[in-house]
């Protein structure tokens, strides 16, 4: 049986985090994983819904996957260093796998350059991140 995998989505802008997806669950259906979608609000959600997740034990790993734009307020900065400090503090603290797929721009059009799949296609990278923490905390548990 595959990984069982979580990818947690803000669907703030929706064209973008659906691309982010259908990157994600390529490089997941691939590797022969079982993929669960849940949606949060927008970025700064993300980290708790990983926590909540990970307290039930039903996911091997998670890709998360989202878009911040930077706007005219320092909103910005908030939401994009308090979801990568959340996301980063749950791997190391409780050794989960993640991959990190929030997009941080300047522009929509830079997120859309990033997210689709025929170009930088980050979605396919936090997938394979994720895969990858996962095989390495395997490797070391195997000893």
């Amino acid at each position: 049986m595959g990984p069982r995998v979580l990818m947690i989505t803000s669907r703030y802008y929706e064209r973008i985090s659906l691309e982010l997806e259908e990157g994600a669950r390529e490089v997941l259906e691939a590797a022969g994983a079982t993929v669960t979608l849940k949606e949060v609000p927008g970025a700064f959600e993300i980290p708790a819904a990983v926590a909540m997740a990970a307290d039930c034990d039903m996911y091997d790993a998670f890709v998360t996957l989202g878009c911040v734009v930077r706007g005219e307020t320092t909103h910005y900065d908030y939401v994009c260093g308090e979801s990568a400090r959340g996301l980063m503090d749950l791997s190391v603290q409780r050794r989960l796998a993640i991959g990190y797929g929030i997009l941080t721009v300047e522009s929509q059009d830079q997120a859309w350059v990033r997210a689709d799949r025929k170009q930088k296609n980050k979605g396919a990278d936090a997938a394979n991140a994720a895969l990858a923490m996962l095989g390495f905390r395997k490797e070391l548990l195997r000893g």
